[in-house]
């Protein structure tokens, strides 16, 4: 994540606290605004965390923090930006871990591909028992009405 606090634009009402502030945030979308959102709604401190898109067309958040207690707004972004960080790395780490080498991977695409394929199949003998189960139904109807 490639993020610069001090060159977020904030925006601020006049003769507001510094608890209550709206981060801009440029090239983001719902991917960042709703893991941030929840890593910082954790915090004690924080009131309330909320983010809006501004327009579907546009890659710009409105991103909301409040606080208790006089605790400026940046602090819990910074925290909840490092903790999410964190828990990024920690699934990088485990998922490297499982599958280490270029032969690993291929393996492991190969046993998603399967399980994929296994839930299609599932999927699929779903449907066709759905839909006999609908003529069975219409056949009993269509005979009862003879």
């Amino acid at each position: 994540m490639n993020f610069d606090l001090w060159e977020t634009p904030t925006v601020q009402a006049d003769g507001a606290d510094e608890g209550c502030v709206t981060f801009v945030l440029h090239d983001e979308d719902h991917t960042l605004g709703n893991s941030l959102r929840y890593m910082i709604m954790k915090n004690a401190d924080v009131e309330f965390c909320g983010y809006t898109i501004t327009h579907p067309s546009e890659s710009k958040i409105n991103f909301r923090i409040q606080t208790r207690g006089g605790i400026p707004a940046a602090e819990p972004l910074r925290r909840g930006l490092n903790e999410l960080s964190d828990v990024c790395q920690h699934v990088l780490n485990t998922f490297q871990g499982l599958f280490p080498s270029q032969e690993s991977c291929a393996e492991a695409d190969l046993v998603l591909s399967f399980l994929n394929w296994g839930k299609q199949q599932e999927a699929n003998l779903n449907f066709h028992a759905r839909n006999r189960t609908e003529k069975e139904t219409l056949g009993v109807l269509a005979n009862s009405k003879s």
